[in-house]
């Protein structure tokens, strides 16, 4: 098979991959790292010396490409599917590229660092992280007033960033009941069955998640 994934099943960074992968059904192999065992950290540090996750190895081309924005548009040029993760026309796709990188940036970012401080039993005021987390919400909420997915009519790399971010998010901060569309968008994502698949894959793994006791019972 000529693609492989180092991943874990957990990572919210990794579900993007993974959900792009399962939108157009490619065809690749899987490979787990546990950061915790020695041989596989060796493994993924000898592909990608920062030795972080996700990373697809290209066998017919011999090449590695790490995260995940990048992984996807290769994925796009080079093992495209019946639909494209980030459109032709250039403007339609410097918007998906803007709101994908929201998502990284501004949702999963406030989230890695609360996690990673409950992690390392860092005690510090998470109170600038939350507000950020706020703000995207009602960014969010006001983007999907009129729209189903988050740029134009079609499933794109945003809605890939989009979907772990906000699994994760609510966890930590839930969605302000009076926010309709951004919690209508979410049941859509939820609902995706490429999204539902990745989800499903990760149950057995969420008992590591520290905030695991906040994840609704639905998805467990």
């Amino acid at each position: 098979m000529s693609l492989t994934l180092y991943y874990h099943p957990l990572a919210s960074f990794c579900h993007k991959v993974l959900i792009a992968l399962y939108e157009n059904g490619t065809d690749f192999e899987k490979r787990i790292i546990n950061l915790g065992e020695e041989a596989d950290r060796a493994e993924l540090e000898a592909i990608w010396p920062l030795c972080k996750f996700p990373v697809l190895r290209d066998n017919a081309q011999h090449r590695d490409v790490p995260e995940t924005s990048i992984i996807i548009e290769y994925l796009d040029r080079h093992y495209p599917g019946a639909q494209l993760m980030i459109p032709a026309d250039w403007d339609d796709a410097l918007d998906v590229r803007l709101w994908d990188r929201f998502f990284d940036n501004y949702v999963q970012g406030p989230v890695q660092t609360i996690v990673s401080a409950h992690l390392t039993g860092l005690s510090c005021d998470q109170t600038k992280e939350r507000t950020k987390l706020k703000t995207a919400y009602k960014m969010i909420e006001k983007r999907m007033a009129t729209r189903s997915w988050l740029c134009g009519e079609a499933f794109s790399l945003a809605d890939c960033a989009a979907a772990p971010a906000l699994f994760y998010a609510c966890t930590l901060l839930p969605f302000p009941e009076e926010y309709h569309h951004l919690q209508s968008y979410f049941e859509r994502l939820v609902a995706r069955p490429s999204v539902k698949q990745v989800l499903d894959e990760s149950k057995p793994y969420f008992s590591l998640y520290p905030f695991a006791q906040e994840i609704p019972e639905r998805f467990l």
